[in-house]
């Protein structure tokens, strides 16, 4: 029997596409998301694939239905809304509630208006005019925060403005569908009873999601993680993401706006960084095929036949919103290169404008010919999104010395330089509790729920997760990291959390607890600055307690000591071990004594 290969070819299609893009891109230093839309124009229907039908091989390398895989793509949002939320807590969301309520909804109402007025000076009817107002008042979530993040402008003032407008705009989704269908109903109720069926569902929906959210995740993620199997806890990320995902679609909500509950609801466990680390693949990857979506679904030969049209509107829709959200931004009291910055990212159209000129395509609210020619103006505005973040940028980056600071918000206190502690069993609390006593902050990684959760209880400031990962280390911030300590009892793990440090960050101080004198100095040879054999200190320790007993002057028997501390350091100082810090054995030693 034959193999179907119909069924794999996009996916095969688009891991192929994924794995020249990335490198290719990243090369060229040119946003992967260019090269995702590029590749999607390039390989869609209204590209190579409009020659499938003459040249019957092209069909194996390009996609013939943008549909099929639309609703996977659409995870991609799913997923990134999810990670932002992780990045978030309520506190900081009430902290930001003057740019997402009041610079965010003064954003979307304005730009409505007025877009909604220009088409109906163009002949459109006050419906479609009220649908094309509100779809086109909209930016895409998964282009700019992305962007932002990868020009590392997410936590820069006009990355959290843009990220506050966004979140109103997701916030906004459910009443404007909800509008759309109003506006398609031919009977039924009227438009209060309407409103009331409508966001009644969803607000209790919501409500309920967040009171089991607080009582059900902590305590299914406990119970994951004590099971110690990454199978089982990469299935329980997704089953929170997908999960909450459906239920706010549901109720008429988008599917991002429960994954971003959800993910701040999450951001305040312990679990968060081995979650970040769990999901990021997953975010890269349908973040991708989102792209390639977009791309696919652009009709380049609507664009050509109706160019002047098109790029007209298209420049027309960005000059106009960044217009208005420069002006906005300047009422609320954002500094100007913030505004203009915030501004050039927010002013082209985003995912959400498919979904509501789509459906009131369906509902014969909008003629299908105008329809048609917002999607193809909307897809263009969008792939100039990382242009536009670039020039906006470098704008910033040129006028910020000349400016007063913002008063906005701290960064988390996730980027402080501190030190990691690998471990936080005995030996690792006390490691802690003396850095506490010195004022030195500090940031504790375990492995063990149980240890997590019992010192979390107790105010530590602790994670779960493995330390042992490249990726854990940089979400736990080791590129600013003062040292790293690792005081795990399992010597492999002690010497993978080792390795994975040294390779990370050469230069870092590396503190470890070793088993024997042979752990010891394997540990050095994997890049530690400092292997602390626990069994030659006990005998050290053992030793000198025994000679003091028996009578022998103390100030001879701690000399002594410190001359055998010595002797073994530079036994376990083996040539060939990594480049450390110059300092002699006995300074180096003594430490763990005094």
């Amino acid at each position: 029997m034959a193999l179907d290969l119909e069924p794999y070819k996009d996916a095969l299609l688009f891991l192929g596409t994924a794995g020249l893009v990335v490198p290719l891109f990243h090369r060229l230093r040119i946003s992967p998301v260019l090269g995702f839309l590029a590749a999607g124009i390039a390989l869609g229907p209204h590209g190579l694939g409009r020659l499938a039908a003459d040249y019957r091989w092209l069909g194996y390398v390009t996609i013939a239905d943008v549909d099929r895989i639309a609703h996977l793509a659409e995870f991609g949002v799913v997923f990134l809304l999810f990670m932002i939320g992780l990045e978030l807590s309520w506190e900081r969301l009430v902290t930001m509630r003057r740019l997402v309520f009041g610079l965010g909804s003064m954003q979307v109402a304005v730009s409505a208006l007025a877009i909604g007025a220009a088409a109906y000076a163009l002949g459109q009817s006050p419906a479609a005019s009220a649908v094309f107002g509100a779809a086109l008042a909209l930016s895409s979530t998964a282009i700019v925060l992305p962007v932002l993040a990868e020009r590392k402008r997410l936590n820069a003032p006009a990355g959290r403005a843009s990220f506050a407008v966004l979140l109103l705009q997701d916030l906004a989704v459910a009443p404007m569908l909800f509008m759309v269908a109003m506006l398609g109903a031919r009977e039924g109720t009227g438009i209060g009873t309407g409103l009331l069926f409508a966001f009644v569902p969803a607000a209790v929906v919501l409500l309920v999601l967040v009171v089991l959210g607080r009582l059900i995740l902590r305590p299914l993620f406990h119970h994951v993680a004590a099971a110690r199997s990454t199978e089982l806890f990469m299935a329980a990320c997704l089953l929170v993401v997908i999960g909450t995902g459906l239920v706010t679609a549901a109720s008429g909500l988008s599917m991002s706006l429960g994954a971003f509950i959800a993910g701040m609801l999450l951001a305040e466990t312990e679990y968060r960084r081995e979650i970040e680390v769990t999901i990021e693949p997953f975010k890269g990857l349908l973040l991708g095929l989102f792209f390639v979506s977009i791309g696919a679904g652009l009709d380049m030969a609507r664009l050509a036949d109706a160019a002047p049209v098109v790029i007209g509107l298209a420049l027309a829709l960005v000059v106009g919103k960044t217009a208005i959200m420069i002006g906005l931004a300047r009422m609320v009291g954002l500094a100007p290169s913030v505004a203009r910055e915030a501004a050039l990212v927010l002013g082209p159209c985003g995912e959400f404008a498919f979904v509501l000129v789509t459906a009131a395509i369906g509902l014969k609210v909008v003629p299908a010919d105008a329809g048609g020619i917002v999607l193809v103006v909307v897809t263009l505005t969008m792939v100039l999104i990382p242009v536009l973040g670039g020039v906006g940028e470098r704008a910033a980056r040129r006028v910020a010395r000349t400016e007063a600071p913002e008063s906005f918000e701290p960064p988390p206190q996730d980027n402080q330089v501190r030190v990691l502690i690998v471990g936080y069993g005995r030996v690792g609390a006390l490691v802690g509790d003396m850095l506490s006593r010195h004022e030195v902050p500090f940031l504790a990684i375990d492995a063990d729920p149980k240890v997590v959760t019992r010192e979390r209880q107790g105010g530590r400031k602790i994670y779960f997760g493995d330390a042992s990962r490249p990726e854990f280390l940089r979400r736990s911030g080791i590129d600013k990291a003062r040292a790293l300590v690792a005081t795990m009892d399992d010597p492999a793990a002690v010497g993978r959390v080792v390795a994975a440090a040294h390779a990370e960050r050469p230069d870092l101080t590396i503190v470890a607890r070793a088993r024997d004198a042979e752990h010891a100095s394997r540990l050095y040879a994997l890049g530690a600055t400092d292997a602390v054999p626990e069994t030659i200190e006990a005998s050290l320790q053992l030793s000198e307690a025994l000679l003091v007993e028996i009578g022998l002057p103390m100030g001879l028997v701690i000399a002594s000591i410190h001359e055998k501390r010595d002797e073994i350091r530079k036994v376990l100082d083996v040539p060939g071990a990594p480049a450390r810090p110059k300092r002699t054995a006995r300074r180096a030693l003594r430490r763990t004594r005094e």
